[in-house]
Parts: structure tokens; C-alpha cells; sequence
């Protein structure tokens, strides 16, 4: 469905005694769309130039080109086409105004946007974000749009005005040099048919990629975040590690902020509670440490146990007490065990041998056990006097 629109009289840019300036009251074609009650349906993009609602309102048209006076007064008698054209690359807000001064230019417009092929855009002007299918939808999706002209020359000849009936062409008005002339619109200027638009200052693609190469690494780490794949960025392996190390340490970072403003907002609780914990750390550890404390109750309990434990034993009370040479007093045989019997000597066996040779020579008639009797008894002194025993326990 097209838009019809009711428009009410004009007053040369004035309204109630003052001029209008905004995008309605287009000053420089001297006329204010007042208060207009359009009745546009908003259900439906624009259509393509091919598609049969935009052939069905071409054909409606009884094409003659309109002249500037008749479409500002508003009595042409039909709908004044107006063409504009451009890349439409990232489409913003600079051109949403551009179609909506271009919609606005004349009381009664049916606006025709064309849009450049990705093909013919960078081979005239460079490289695009979208792709030309990605432009296309963005622009007919604009609520200023009528109609929507795919592949849009970059030139302009009769044929291309006469084929969509274009009554006036709207652009800015700087100059758009080509290496066939110096302003590819001044066919259309010197015709008459040339509305001028204004620019919005400080919104262009350019300026919104030129934003996008200097906060390159920024915007890398924001799709790395949201799931993207280094593959899918086109970044090297070492540099996806560098920027999740840095989207790691702006968590890091953020969580920080956060803790110390709950801290700046809560300061006054935590001082006081701090200065609490901390005189009880102090009354515990002077419990524990101070003079009278417990550890120094327990030290001094214990210290005596210690050196007792540490120190020479006393002497047994029943064990003699040595003398000069070394034996023990004869008072206190009666109290200590005595040692183990001690062994008599016996003499060797040559000298046993030699006795009994002796004896035989000498007749002595002596039996087997009175020799074993004085072998047990004689310890190898001349008699049995020279035998002491100095054991103090016999």
C-alpha cells in the first residue's frame, strides 16, 4: 500500500511570525510542512524497483517533468519524484536525515532511493562493511523510503531519468569529481532538477570505521567474549591468548571497583567492627602472653620438672662408697650381693706334664685324685700360704 499524503497550506518558512528550521520547514526551498496527517502504512518494507507495486505506481504517473515553483506551491497534481542515491554503507543516522530531507524537499514526494553494487563501489570508492544485499534490506526498511533502485548507476544519463521518472534529484551539494568530469551532478544542476541536502557534522561511515580501527583491540575482545572464534576474527593464536588475558584482568579489575566501593559505602561499620576484633585479639593474646599469663603459669609449673629431669641423678643409698684403690669398705658386704666365685688358675700342660714326670722319677706314689684334689687347690705358688685371696667379699 502507498502513502497518501493530506497536506495544508504553506507559508514560505514561517510559522506564526517565526522561521522554521527544522527538516519539515526546509528553508532553503522556502516552504513549511505544518502539522501534516499522513496516513503510511508502516506494515511493509519499500518495495524494489522491479516489484509489480512499484511498476503499478511508475505506470500510474503521466511523466512531465514538474517545475520547481509548481512542486513548492504543491500543484503539480500528482506526486513529485525525487531520487537519491548512495552506498548506504553501516547505515546511520546521517542517512536516515538525508532520506527524511529528501522525503520532505516538496509537499507531496515519492521518494526513490538508489543503491550502488558492492561491484561498482569498490572499484569507484573502496572497500564496504555490508554487503550490497545487507544495504539494499537496511535502506528499504527506512520509513522515508517509497521505492528502492538496486545496482544505481554511479553517472547519470536521460535514459535512467526518463526510465523511473524522476522530476529532481536530491543530494549535498559538494562537488563529486570523476576522472570524466568534475561533478557528476552538474547535468542534473544545470536542468534545474538538483535539491541540495544537508550533511549531519561528525556522522559519516567513515568516521564510525575510523572508530573501529583505533579501538580495534577493544572490539576484538568484546566478540572473543561474546563467543567468537579467533578463526572467525581473523586473529592469531598468540595475540586470542593476549586479549582473553586482558578481558580476564578487566574482570579482575571490575570486581575490584565493585568491592571497594561496597567497602567506601560500608567504611564506617568496618572500622568499628575492626577496632572490636582487634582489642579482643589484644586482651587474648595478653591472656595468653603477658606476665601473669597462662603460658607463663605452665613455664614456670613445668620449668622446675625440666631441669629435675635434666640433671645428674643422685648416688643408690646402699652402694659403697669407693676407696683409694679402688675396693669397697667391708661394710657393706653384708648389703650387697656378692660377685660370682672366682675361677682358680691352672697351670699349662707342659707343667702338669713335667710334675708328673717328676713324680714318677721321684717315686712319689701319689693317686689320680690327690693330683686333680691339689690342681684344684694350688694356684702355682711354692705352698699354700703364698695364696692370698683379696677378694673383699670372702
Amino acid at each position: 500500500m502507498m502513502s497518501s499524503v493530506v497536506m495544508p497550506p504553506l507559508t514560505n518558512g514561517h510559522t506564526n511570525g517565526k522561521l522554521e528550521n527544522s527538516l519539515n520547514g526546509y528553508k532553503k526551498n522556502g516552504y513549511v510542512n505544518h502539522e501534516c496527517t499522513e496516513s503510511v502504512s508502516l506494515r511493509h518494507a519499500a518495495p524494489f524497483s522491479t516489484d509489480p507495486m512499484a511498476l503499478a505506481e511508475r505506470d500510474s504517473c503521466h511523466y512531465g517533468r514538474i517545475p520547481r515553483a509548481a512542486a513548492l506551491a504543491g500543484t503539480a497534481g500528482r506526486k513529485v519524484r525525487v531520487y537519491s542515491d548512495g552506498i548506504y554503507d553501516m547505515f546511520h543516522q546521517g542517512h536516515a536525515r538525508q532520506l527524511q530531507q529528501a522525503k520532505t524537499v516538496f509537499p507531496n514526494v515519492y521518494l526513490i532511493v538508489g543503491v550502488c553494487s558492492d561491484q561498482l563501489t569498490h572499484s569507484r570508492k573502496g572497500r564496504t562493511v555490508m554487503t550490497e544485499d545487507e544495504r539494499y534490506e537496511a535502506v528499504r526498511h527506512c520509513r522515508y523510503v517509497d521505492e528502492v533502485v538496486r545496482d544505481a548507476p554511479w553517472e547519470y544519463d536521460e535514459e535512467f531519468l526518463e526510465k523511473h521518472k524522476i522530476d529532481f534529484l536530491a543530494h549535498d551539494d559538494i562537488p563529486y569529481t570523476t576522472e570524466d568530469c568534475e561533478d557528476t551532478y552538474a547535468m542534473i544542476k544545470a536542468k534545474d532538477m538538483f535539491v541540495a541536502t544537508q550533511r549531519t557534522e561528525g556522522v559519516s561511515t567513515s568516521d564510525i570505521v575510523a572508530r573501529i580501527v583505533r579501538d580495534y583491540d577493544i572490539y576484538v575482545r568484546r566478540n572473543l567474549a561474546r563467543g567468537y572464534s579467533a578463526k572467525e576474527l581473523n586473529v592469531s593464536f598468540l595475540n586470542e591468548k593476549k586479549f582473553r588475558l586482558q578481558n580476564k584482568m578487566d574482570e579482575l579489575k571490575d570486581k575490584g571497583k565493585k568491592v571497594m566501593t561496597n567497602i567506601g559505602e560500608k567504611r564506617v561499620d568496618i572500622l568499628t567492627k575492626w577496632e572490636e576484633k582487634s582489642r579482643e585479639l589484644i586482651d587474648a593474646f595478653l591472656l595468653l602472653f603477658g606476665p601473669d599469663g597462662r603460658l607463663s603459669n605452665i613455664w614456670e609449673s613445668s620449668k622446675g620438672r625440666l631441669m629435675q629431669a635434666l640433671s645428674q641423678p643422685p648416688s643408690p643409698r646402699g652402694s659403697p662408697p669407693p676407696s683409694e684403690n679402688g675396693d669397697h669398705s667391708p661394710l657393706y658386704r653384708s648389703s650387697v650381693s656378692p660377685p660370682p666365685a672366682k675361677a682358680r688358675r691352672r697351670e699349662p700342660d707342659w707343667e702338669s706334664h713335667a710334675d708328673a714326670s717328676g713324680s714318677e722319677c721321684s717315686g712319689d706314689a701319689t693317686t689320680p685324685a690327690t693330683r686333680q684334689l691339689t690342681d684344684l687347690t694350688d694356684d702355682g705358688s711354692d705352698s699354700d700360704d703364698d695364696y692370698q685371696d683379696s677378694s673383699p667379699y670372702l
